[in-house]
């Protein structure tokens, strides 16, 4: 640590032998010794602002940062006889259950497996979904009528608010097959243009050629409008002087968009592109779950339907700890994707999250 000195922050009077303070100097420090009086004056004069964050840091604080106590589960063994599932009367077994993810002859491989199918799924669900939501937003802000446009929007953003339960019954409607009474209407399709029988007859999401060809093409459906929210603001917040120079220069549509527009919504694109990696790998269970029942009777559609968080509820019911542990280090993987994808923004675009 480095010492001040008076000379560093006083200024010397040769002439009388004493020291005085500079005007800047007694401003920086009146600030200094008036700061929490400025900030609690600013939450008292805006209290209203500040009440309508209560409910938020209440949902973060209960469901964000309780829930991390039970993240103890992966470094602690349960004890024997236990039944209480606390996670406070484990005994402490450090990275064992790490360690068996990586070693074990039973559990590495289901494990690297899950991960792999995450893995896969996420990234093709990032490819082309990520670039759907800015082509809507483009597409809509060509619109010229506004009646039209909402229409095509509210059509767009409503899938977003039908439940999970909704969509997946929505999905193995249409692709039911046979052995489930009448035939879905695009299994019907498929019939026509002359695909295999066994495929059509035994369900098309249970088949492991088209299962996440129907979960990335329905998840696409699902939240591909409601996203392109944000890049809709960001491309109507384009100065219209902008295009007024385009046009004189002699652009048209696809240059306009091009040159002015793309370049101008790029770090809203950056922005949610990292976020996008950020949540690569959280892939949910829930969905996987409603399409293949519990996954007893999927047959080798299991093998690529099988992710981590399906692996580690099912884990959970036997093995608190190990699913636990597997949770843990998906999403160790995925904060270094993040900060990976934010420091290659960063000197790319000079644009980061963070």
């Amino acid at each position: 640590m480095f010492k001040l000195k008076c000379d560093d922050f006083l200024i010397y009077d040769e002439a009388t032998g004493t020291y005085s303070m500079s005007p800047e100097q007694q401003v920086r420090d009146e600030t200094e010794k008036n700061s929490w009086k400025s900030a609690g004056w600013t939450i008292l004069k805006d209290w209203r602002l500040y009440a309508m964050l209560i409910p938020m840091v209440l949902v973060y604080f209960l469901w964000k940062y309780m829930p991390m106590y039970e993240l103890m589960a992966c470094f602690k063994n349960p004890a024997y006889g236990d039944e209480s599932g606390k996670v406070a009367s484990y005994t402490w077994a450090g990275f064992d259950f790490f360690k068996e993810l990586f070693t074990d002859k039973t559990n590495s491989p289901l494990f690297w497996r899950a991960f792999r199918n995450t893995f896969t799924t996420a990234f093709y669900g990032l490819l082309f979904g990520f670039p759907m939501p800015i082509i809507l937003a483009l597409f809509f802000n060509e619109v010229r009528s506004n009646i039209a446009r909402s229409i095509m929007q509210v059509c767009v953003y409503l899938p977003k608010f039908l439940s999970t339960v909704i969509v997946t019954s929505l999905v193995l409607v249409l692709f039911r097959s046979n052995v489930e009474g009448s035939v879905g209407i695009v299994s019907k399709v498929f019939q026509a243009f002359g695909a295999d029988p066994t495929l059509v007859n035994g369900g098309l999401v249970y088949t492991t050629k088209y299962y996440r060809a129907i979960y990335i093409i329905t998840d696409l459906w699902e939240h591909a409008g409601y996203d392109s929210i944000v890049f809709f603001a960001a491309v109507i917040a384009v100065s219209p002087t902008s295009y007024e120079a385009a046009q004189i220069d002699g652009a048209g549509k696809m240059a306009q968009m091009r040159y002015v527009v793309i370049p101008s919504i790029l770090s809203t694109v950056v922005i949610m592109l990292i976020m996008k990696i950020g949540s690569l790998l959280s892939v949910g269970y829930e969905k996987i779950y409603l399409l293949l029942g519990d996954g007893q009777g999927a047959g080798g559609n299991w093998e690529v339907a099988d992710t981590v968080s399906t692996l580690a509820n099912r884990w959970t019911g036997t093995h608190k700890s190990m699913g636990t542990a597997a949770e843990m280090l998906n999403n160790l993987i995925g904060m270094i994707l993040v900060i990976g994808a934010n420091k290659i923004a960063r000197k790319a675009s000079d644009v980061s999250l963070y």
